[in-house]
């Protein structure tokens, strides 16, 4: 198992550097990038201010200014030389300069970090620890009162996009009702609050949000234990083992759950690119400066550099819980044995 974990660890560097080749020659050559943004912006300006424009060059731009934002956004090198660059930033833990912010793009990132990681980790809890009791909940009583009632309620929410759900809710919750806050993450007097009132209005801000957030997950978490659960009730070494006199209680939680529980491990690693990546839709409704709003921006602003930390920071997370979840399955199943 050492080796595998170890090939699979190697494999992650060929894995992410083709990805941010592609995703950086996408930024390099789509049209309106940051040049054309830049000199659009300065023919505006010029336009505004009634000035002259450079002779012969029937733009706001001299061809000195032009190359110097050639350099200024790396484009006065070949793409392959300015990539090689690039990677040779992030190996020293340099991201490069964002466009917008003109500040280091990882000072841009983490600055939101926590906000994505706070509501993709209450999330995350929150689903596994309701979800996963519920299917079997559903699964042992099928076709029940509770199985039908819960079934509708969770594919009711499931049909309600997280975006319109956030609207419909900031509508009656905090305009009609003013129970809870139109947006952001805290309050302005946060710092001068105690310990305990930064937890209550956190908690006070979040609560709508998370409602969005865990509206879809849990009907794809809760029928996919349920259905597997079912599955594995319906399996002969569990109807053998009920026949040998094992309770149903131990059957279920002793050899049916077990293996129930190995489509959710497998899907573990992708959600840890959630943790962190967010909803851009939900972040703008609620006003959360967070991950997704962050890239969404960065896209319209042709600020490729933050975008291009973004997909490393992404497609760094997707491997490592790939990895995860092979480490949860092999702990699940015994019969999984990696050479």
């Amino acid at each position: 198992m050492r080796d595998y974990f170890i090939r699979r660890s190697l494999l992650i560097i060929p894995t992410l550097i083709g990805i941010t080749l592609l995703v950086f020659l996408v930024t390099r050559f789509v049209p309106g990038g940051p040049m054309e943004r830049a000199m659009m912006e300065a023919q505006q300006a010029s336009m505004s201010t009634s000035t002259s424009r450079s002779s012969g060059q029937g733009m706001a731009l001299s061809a000195a200014q032009l190359a110097q934002l050639k350099e200024y956004y790396g484009l006065d090198k070949p793409w392959y030389q300015s990539y090689v660059l690039w990677v040779g930033k992030v190996v020293q833990g340099d991201l490069g300069m964002s466009y917008r912010y003109n500040e280091p793009v990882w000072d841009v990132i983490s600055q939101r970090f926590p906000i994505s990681l706070f509501y993709g980790l209450v999330s995350l809890v929150i689903t596994y620890l309701v979800c996963i009791p519920l299917g079997i909940v559903k699964a042992i009583g099928h076709r029940s009162a509770m199985d039908n009632i819960s079934s509708v309620l969770v594919f009711a929410g499931y049909a309600v996009p997280g975006y319109v759900l956030g609207a419909l809710l900031l509508l009656f919750f905090s305009v009609e009702q003013d129970l809870f806050p139109m947006g952001g993450f805290t309050s302005f007097n946060y710092d001068e609050l105690s310990p305990a009132d930064k937890v209550l209005d956190i908690l006070h801000h979040a609560t709508l949000p998370l409602i969005c957030y865990l509206i879809g997950s849990f009907a794809v978490t809760t029928m996919l234990m349920k259905n597997n659960l079912m599955d594995n009730l319906a399996a002969d070494y569990v109807r053998t083992a009920v026949a040998k006199g094992v309770p149903f209680k131990k059957a279920v939680t002793g050899h049916a759950l077990r293996n129930s529980l190995i489509p959710i491990a497998t899907t573990f690693g992708q959600n840890i690119t959630l943790i962190v990546g967010g909803s851009f839709l939900i972040e703008t409704i609620f006003d959360i400066d967070g991950f997704g709003l962050l890239g969404l921006t960065s896209i319209f602003d042709r600020d490729y550099p933050v975008v291009m930390g973004i997909v490393f920071i992404a497609s760094l997370l997707l491997l490592i819980g790939n990895i995860l979840s092979d480490l949860l399955v092999a702990a699940i199943d015994p019969r999984v044995r990696f050479q």
